[in-house]
């Protein structure tokens, strides 16, 4: 029995020696501090994949992310849709170490470096968003698009880093050498929209945009530098086609948050309208900056400290100035400031084809009489415009089914269960805006 407790407590001060020589070793590799895990109702824990992943994520300028909603105003439709950029960036840096897992065991060269790199470009991908992501982004800032404001963030960071970054920025820009990298992160099957489909099919409660993403991620492989998904993977992928298409028009392009949006853009127009005519206006110190001048690209070039300027300006500087202008002395803007805020948003009609000018013309004439406004400002009351839906564009980059015979075929052609060329279809639709106030014209 003696003999058996003796064995017994060599095993276990042999097991705690190893274990304590294994965790000096990890902790000399990976301080304990940034050993870091998320829990993410969408995946569970998701864990920070290094040091340099950590310290971004930790850095104000991607912190700013928590304060940029991923679907802008759709929470007016969908209660739950209050999930950000933040979450979003996680979770597609989540998937993208699956896919890497998945193809490095299916013989796929992917160094170290090349995965560091891929997976701070997916991490980063979205850090160029203005607030209310698409919504604001030609209003914000002129001329320059969310992915080139990306580009000027992750040089930033590549020099804070000193070029830790190089590979990430690389494969952000399509010009590294394997061309698949670049494909994970934006391609018509990259991680950011596996992500976005999934989370935010999750976050509105739209069961319809449920996807699974791990069937997809198993599927992946590489032939010939791109990204290709196995033949018996091929369902998956339509049905994620399918869910994308009905994501956009149940969630996306949904009519309700077409109208909200269309009223944020018209207040940030008044705004400007009127610090352009230097009235008195609150905003924020954030936003005056952005709302008195009108930065482009140029700009961005030859202004290093704009980009800190932009990195401070989020969701929050715009409500909240939205808030003061309820009370604004313009009848224009105070009136669509609290109709949004109050959540009286405009009826919107939707058409087939373009409405007729006529119509358009009688709604603004009421427009007028009710708000006692000059003609040139009904506009900012009555909108219209298009929206188009393109579930899959086979003219862009192709997502590539891989058969038992090593043929590589476009999934509209693969497919054989529903006809993909019809969904590839770009589907347009016209809506027509104004206040409920105004009578419906028979």
């Amino acid at each position: 029995m003696n003999g058996k407790f003796v064995i017994l407590n060599f095993v276990v001060k042999r097991f705690q020696l190893i274990h304590k020589q294994n965790y000096i070793i990890l902790s000399r590799s990976y301080p304990v501090n940034k050993r870091k895990i998320f829990n993410d109702p969408v995946y569970g824990f998701i864990t920070i994949p290094g040091e340099v992943a950590f310290d971004i994520i930790e850095h104000p300028y991607f912190q700013r992310l928590r304060r940029i909603k991923q679907l802008g105003l759709t929470d007016m439709v969908y209660p739950g849709a209050l999930h950000t950029r933040f979450h979003h960036s996680l979770g597609a840096m989540h998937l993208m170490r699956q896919a890497l897992e998945t193809l490095r065991l299916k013989g796929t060269d992917i160094s170290d470096k090349e995965a560091e790199g891929v997976l701070l470009a997916i991490l980063l991908h979205d850090i160029g968003h203005t607030p209310f992501s698409h919504t604001l982004e030609s209003l914000i800032v002129f001329g320059i698009t969310h992915e080139e404001l990306t580009d000027l963030f992750i040089r930033r960071f590549n020099e804070i880093f000193d070029g830790r970054l190089s590979v990430a920025l690389d494969i952000f820009r399509n010009n590294y050498p394997k061309n698949f990298l670049h494909q994970l992160v934006s391609s018509q099957l990259d991680m950011d929209r596996l992500d976005f489909l999934k989370r935010d099919s999750f976050y509105t409660g739209v069961s319809e945009g449920v996807i699974n993403t791990e069937r997809i991620i198993d599927m992946l492989d590489v032939k010939h530098d791109g990204l290709v998904v196995e033949a018996k993977g091929i369902y998956s992928i339509e049905k994620f086609i399918v869910a994308r298409r009905l994501m956009y028009w149940q969630v996306y392009l949904h009519k309700t948050v077409i109208a909200a949006e269309r009223m944020l853009v018209k207040i940030l127009e008044r705004a400007r309208f009127l610090c352009k005519k230097q009235e008195e206006l609150f905003s924020t110190s954030a936003l005056s900056k952005f709302l008195k001048n009108n930065y482009n690209k140029h700009d961005f070039a030859y202004n290093t400290d704009l980009l800190d300027s932009f990195a401070a300006l989020d969701d929050y500087d715009i409500f909240t100035s939205i808030k003061v202008w309820m009370a604004h002395k313009d009848c224009i803007l105070s009136t669509l400031s609290r109709d949004l805020v109050l959540r009286h948003l405009f009826r919107i009609e939707i058409s087939p084809s373009p409405f007729d000018k006529s119509y358009i013309d009688m709604i603004k004439e009421k427009v007028c009489r009710k708000y006692k406004l000059d003609k040139e400002d009904a506009d900012y009351f009555v909108i219209t415009d298009l929206i188009a839906n393109n579930a899959y564009n086979p003219f862009n980059d192709k997502i590539n089914i891989c058969d038992r015979e090593g043929k590589i075929v476009d999934i509209a052609e693969a497919s054989d269960q529903l006809n993909v060329a019809v969904l590839s279809n770009t589907v347009t639709k016209y809506y027509l805006c104004y206040p409920k106030t105004i009578t419906k014209p028979a």
